[in-house]
């Protein structure tokens, strides 16, 4: 009876009743795992995505659910779109929590990124975390809040043929410390995560264009890079995100979470 009681508790923890939450590039992969894990958990989610029919197709399947789940159309490199879109949100509901997932990514050495790649991933990269928070931050100060980051074991790996994806997420990893640190007072938490290799819709997409035909060797030498053996989940990357994000870790600020199989301290 008692271990049924511990573990009651332990669930209830981890609620996020009463939140608001938003989650960038919400409408697949480990944005979408996020919005899903946040939304069974209590929150009200607002998925922000580039592609407005997906993410209205991920919000009508979750709402199915019974869960409150909206979506809104939104580039996070156009800092006016990415402000009206906050205004909006926010015009009369408080904002507890933003998740900052939405990046792209891009191969390439210093000699191979074009100037036209590099800007790209600077503006959805850095700058559209720069406008999220930026847009939000105000709003948060005077109760409080939490902003999670979705950097990359790529900012601090040296990973070779990703010049301008690990200098993107490395400037990630900054801005989470900054930020931390410069709103402590205002009991505003930021920290970020960084995945290793998860298995998502990139990663299938990136096998079939450049080894078709060899999809699933490719990807087994892929998933046994990482030393457990396998590539990580979205769900497992979300359910790190959902323990950062609730009050359970109202004593996490400032902190680079790897959650990457061993790959950073456990690699030959």
């Amino acid at each position: 009876m008692e271990a049924g009681r511990i573990a009651l508790s332990e669930a209830r923890t981890f609620r996020l009743d009463g939140k608001l939450a938003v989650i960038t590039g919400g409408a697949s992969g480990i944005g979408l795992a996020i919005a899903r894990k946040f939304a069974e958990s209590g929150a009200s989610v607002r998925i922000l995505d580039l592609n407005p029919s997906q993410a209205k197709a991920a919000a009508i399947e979750l709402s199915s659910a019974g869960m409150d789940v909206r979506a809104y159309g939104c580039d996070v490199a156009n800092h006016a779109q990415v402000k009206a879109v906050f205004a909006e949100i926010t015009a009369k509901d408080r904002l507890h929590i933003l998740v900052n997932n939405a990046g792209i990514a891009h191969i390439g050495t210093v000699e191979s990124t074009s100037e036209e790649d590099f800007d790209r991933i600077i503006r959805v990269n850095v700058k559209g975390m720069y406008n999220c928070m930026h847009a939000c931050v105000g709003h948060m100060k005077p109760h409080g809040g939490v902003i999670l980051n979705l950097a990359s074991v790529a900012a601090t790996a040296g990973l070779p043929d990703r010049f301008a994806y690990s200098m993107s997420k490395g400037a990630v990893v900054a801005m989470t410390l900054s930020v931390a640190k410069d709103y402590l007072a205002h009991n505003i938490r930021c920290n970020c995560v960084s995945p290793a290799r998860i298995h998502t819709p990139f990663v299938d997409g990136y096998l079939k264009d450049n080894y078709p035909g060899r999809e699933r060797e490719m990807f087994e030498k892929l998933a046994h890079k990482q030393p457990v053996g396998r590539m990580g989940t979205p769900e497992e990357v979300a359910n790190l995100a959902l323990f950062l994000c609730s009050d359970a870790a109202s004593f996490i600020t400032g902190v680079d979470y790897p959650i990457d199989g061993g790959f950073m301290n456990l690699r030959d």
